[in-house]
């Protein structure tokens, strides 16, 4: 998590909403990324999608089975999806998001009969770092 939480310090810095993500695959860290919707002018672009676009490309495959994926902040709906899609094993995250998270909050996806696969969730994991990150990025703006 704390490679996640320094993706999160260089997205705040780029001026990006400062979420950080990172797969890991047998032990090993195979990518980091986090948010570039504003670099790119991509709104699909949030560190999770990042991560695992990387990921399946450093893989070779378009699932990630037996993989796990550290994020800053609860995932939205969006992220949830494409979480189940790829099949992550485990979704370790951080703070959590009661307007835009999608997996403990608003629709809870891994807990819809549509979802296909749930990864095993486990929430505030340097959660308070984490939230801290995200405080100081927006009181900056205010």
């Amino acid at each position: 998590m704390d490679l996640a939480l320094e993706e999160a310090r260089m997205a705040a810095a780029r001026g990006e909403v400062p979420v950080g993500a990172v797969v890991v695959f047998n032990g090993e860290v195979i990518a980091s990324a986090g948010n570039r919707t504003r670099e790119l002018n991509d709104v699909t672009a949030h560190a999770e999608i990042v991560v695992i676009r990387e990921a399946c490309r450093i893989v070779g495959d378009e699932r990630l089975i037996g993989a796990d994926l550290y994020v800053t902040l609860e995932p939205c709906t969006m992220c949830a999806t494409a979480i189940s899609f790829a099949r992550l094993r485990r979704l370790y995250y951080g703070a959590e998001d009661p307007k835009g998270g999608g997996v403990d909050n608003g629709v809870r996806f891994f807990s819809q009969p549509t979802c296909h696969h749930a990864p095993d969730v486990y929430s505030d994991i340097s959660g308070q770092s984490a939230a801290e990150i995200l405080r100081e990025f927006f009181a900056e703006r205010r």
